[in-house]
């Protein structure tokens, strides 16, 4: 993850080899095993899905098959998500006497609101996919095994627009919803807007609208 951090990707996809199996989170018979300190530091593990979220770019998951636990939880940290139509996906921990660690409490209520997140972390429910679209879990639901190509799509479509208005469009949107009011998040905004007006990509886009042709983009 740190090394995207410094690399020109404009948009990262995240996706498994299976098509049964997401993510199902951590090895439970592991875990069984494991002191306090031990499972404690396993938690820490999960640090690398705030460095995901915290990406400059946009990234977006694609789900096929069993999404739970850990497993969704890095799903949250997406920007975007896609569900393939046979998906299931929840957060099922506290069926074990434990709480989503790694995010799921508090990026889950921001997702879809506190009320719905609420209940399906006390209840630990598996949503399939249908149903994770209908409450806003996932932005797309798409035939079996074709989730990674409409990621795939989807980045396309950001690939081809100004990086670096997308960085700051994305720190504009992450950084505006956590701050105290509406003027400290327009705050934001003006900060995020005034970075992109010396670009060379912005007189780039401008030459190309008033030539009619599709703008070069180089993030610079």
């Amino acid at each position: 993850v740190d090394s995207l951090k410094e690399s020109k990707s404009r948009c990262v996809v995240v996706t498994s080899f299976s098509s049964k199996v997401f993510s199902a989170g951590a090895d439970l018979k592991e875990r069984s095993e494991m002191t306090i300190s031990e499972a404690e530091g396993f938690v820490s593990i999960f640090d690398n899905m705030n460095h995901l979220a915290r990406l400059p770019v946009p990234v977006i998951c694609s789900m096929e098959g069993i999404a739970v636990g850990g497993g969704l939880e890095l799903a949250l940290a997406a920007d975007i998500r896609i569900a393939g139509d046979q998906a299931k996906m929840g957060l099922p921990e506290t069926s074990l006497a434990i709480v989503p660690g790694a995010g799921g409490t508090q990026r889950l209520p921001r997702l879809i609101g506190p009320a719905r997140a609420k209940e399906l972390i006390f209840t630990g429910r598996i949503l399939n996919a249908e149903k994770a679209f209908q409450v806003g879990l996932v932005q797309y639901v798409v035939p079996h095994g074709s989730a990674n190509q409409k990621a795939q799509e989807i980045a396309l479509e950001i690939a081809k627009n100004g990086p670096i208005a997308i960085q700051a469009a994305k720190e504009a949107v992450d950084s505006g919803m956590e701050a105290l009011d509406m003027e400290a998040a327009l705050e934001v905004e003006r900060m995020c807007y005034q970075r992109v007006l010396g670009t060379s990509d912005r007189l780039e886009g401008l030459s190309a609208f008033r030539e009619g042709r599709s703008p070069e983009y180089k993030g610079e």
